[in-house]
């Protein structure tokens, strides 16, 4: 006899538990259709509107009945970003953790980008786009997009290459064994074995393009305008009329949109890379996703994996299996490929010889105050990064590890943590301002709480990914062996996290200088408020248009960054690599 699914086992007894199994089935699959097509409507019409004729002056409406508009427009353009991070995230990755030579240079190079603010690439990029398409909306589109980009994908990188660098010996052993060749390695361990460290910054990454999404749609230079229609504007619009009413409506349209997000696209992502944790015990009460298990068990879907998928996985296999064979890997290198390599740096070379002697001609533009107000401004805003770490570390990490330790307490914390990491900072800052000027506070202080509240999640959604990685057959160890509290500590937990907490820390670090751009230098009610740090500099110049000191700052605070993470990171990295990996 033929097995059907039952609803009640999948959703739980309610009254769709009336309708016959193959109803429910069939519903199921036009449920999941229309859905699909809804949104497919939905993207083509926005993106309609990229390829209309270019709106040089965007009026952005405080009106609440215009936030499912915004919403639409803003949720497109971090969607495409975080595709584009994605797709960037496993090439780059891939190829520093596996080729030594690359790995002197893109780690460091890494570094320096995540350390550089958005309104350092924000001149650059949008008038760059502008002129690729002086005469479309997609310019201007495009411009966001790309922002946005460089406001999700470095902390994904850097996890995708702290997961493949600790990968155990003897996964790598058996990969070479059977003789895997680069796509098998992929797919069967390396990007399962990331899987659920991808999986928590993918939702971090999100969350930082809601973060930055007020400064990328909201960006004037002088008296050319490139806003954006979108909830980051309306945000912005709203905190610079001291609208607490639309700030209030536009927090909660985004709030609506994160837990949406969190049930159809986080939540079942979770449960589904529960399944690659390494662990010889299965977890009794691993993450579930009731929209996981309605997919999984449409007909419509199971029919499309078995024909479509399935086959185009085995024939993609096949392919690169056959030229693995094919190559001869003892053999070197065909001499065109070794020319266009030659090639290829020597233009690297001579573009980055050309990029520094114009940033010398600029930088010689500068007066002796300048230069003493940038090293001012950078030891400030080291102290406050500094105070930020501390404090956020203080209690993402007891909090992470609760959280991680506890499947029941994620299902309710992590869309929690999620919402707190998404709204974005400056949006509640005029009320934080509000309340640090009447009890007697400045900006020095209040900047130091945007940053916390920027740059916390970082290491929050790590150490959760961290402690969901170890394994429960340690777990058992330990409360088999009565462990006491100090013991679990420093013998399981500390070291089961170590690599995820160390690529929290880097992301955290290079998150909360990126965010002192909007900490150390706010408007609010056509009046500034700023305090004495790198990130009011370089605001400051954007704002008058001062490209010279743009440059100046935005180097001093990549040198900064980089010198950090050299001298600390970089050796918790190689420390997390040799010894705190899950080998055998």
């Amino acid at each position: 006899m033929a097995r059907t699914w039952q609803p009640t086992r999948i959703l739980g007894k309610g009254p769709w538990s009336l309708l016959p199994a193959q109803t429910w089935s069939v519903l199921t699959d036009f449920v999941i259709f229309a859905g699909g097509l809804s949104v497919f409507y939905v993207i083509v019409v926005l993106a309609r509107t990229w390829f209309g004729p270019f709106n040089p002056h965007v009026e952005i409406s405080r009106d609440p009945t215009k936030l499912p508009m915004y919403a639409a427009y803003s949720l497109l353009r971090i969607t495409v970003a975080y595709i584009l991070s994605l797709a960037f995230t496993l090439v780059y990755g891939y190829v520093a953790a596996y080729n030594a030579t690359a790995e002197r240079i893109m780690i460091p190079l890494l570094d320096i980008l995540q350390s550089i603010p958005v309104l350092s690439f924000l001149p650059g990029v949008m008038l760059a786009m502008v002129a690729l398409f002086p005469r479309h909306q997609i310019g201007v589109e495009l411009g966001a997009i790309l922002l946005i980009f460089t406001g999700q994908v470095w902390n994904m990188a850097f996890s995708f290459y702290s997961s493949l660098k600790s990968i155990p010996r003897d996964m790598r052993e058996a990969a070479q064994i059977y003789r895997f060749n680069w796509y098998q390695r992929f797919t069967q361990f390396e990007l399962p074995y990331a899987a659920i460290g991808l999986v928590w910054n993918s939702m971090m990454s999100v969350a930082g393009g809601w973060f930055f999404l007020m400064a990328c749609e909201m960006f004037v230079l002088g008296d050319r305008d490139f806003r954006l229609p979108g909830l980051g504007s309306y945000l912005q619009t709203a905190a610079s009329a001291g609208d607490t009413q639309a700030i209030l409506w536009g927090i909660g349209v985004m709030i609506a949109v994160i837990v949406l997000l969190d049930q159809i696209v986080w939540r079942p992502v979770i449960a589904w890379a529960e399944k690659f944790k390494m662990e010889q015990v299965e977890s009794a009460d691993a993450p579930r996703s009731w929209f996981l298990n309605v997919v999984e068990h449409s007909r419509g879907l199971i029919k499309l994996r078995k024909r479509m998928l399935r086959p185009l996985g085995e024939r993609l296999a096949m392919h690169f299996a056959h030229q693995h064979h094919a190559v001869d890997e003892d053999a070197p290198p065909a001499a065109w490929k070794v020319w266009t390599g030659r090639a290829i740096a020597t233009i690297a070379v001579l573009a980055v010889l050309y990029a520094v002697s114009r940033a010398i001609a600029m930088l010689t533009g500068l007066n002796g105050m300048e230069y003493r107000e940038l090293l001012t401004g950078a030891g400030a805003t080291f102290l406050r990064v500094l105070a930020a770490l501390v404090i956020g570390a203080a209690w993402t990490i007891p909090a992470g590890v609760v959280i991680g330790f506890n499947p029941k307490l994620a299902r309710i914390a992590q869309p929690l943590a999620q919402i707190a990491a998404s709204v974005p900072a400056t949006a509640l800052f005029p009320i934080v301002l509000f309340m640090l000027i009447r009890i007697g506070g400045g900006l020095g202080f209040g900047s130091i709480v945007l940053l916390l509240l920027g740059t916390q999640w970082y290491i929050l959604f790590n150490v959760i990914a961290g402690a969901m990685a170890i394994p429960t057959d340690l777990k058992e160890a330990s409360a088999l062996f009565k462990f006491t509290r100090g013991q679990r500590w420093r013998k399981l937990i500390l070291p089961g996290i170590f690599p995820y907490l160390i690529t929290g820390m880097v992301t955290a670090s290079g998150g909360a200088w990126n965010a002192s751009i909007v900490a150390e230098y706010f408007h609010l009610k056509d009046k500034t408020y700023t305090t004495v740090g790198l990130g009011a500099t370089i605001s400051h110049a954007t704002d008058t248009g001062n490209f010279d000191l743009l440059l100046a700052s935005t180097i001093v605070m990549a040198i900064v960054v980089v010198t950090v993470n050299r001298l600390v990171w970089r050796r918790m990295y190689r420390l997390a690599a040799t010894r705190y990996t899950l080998d055998t």
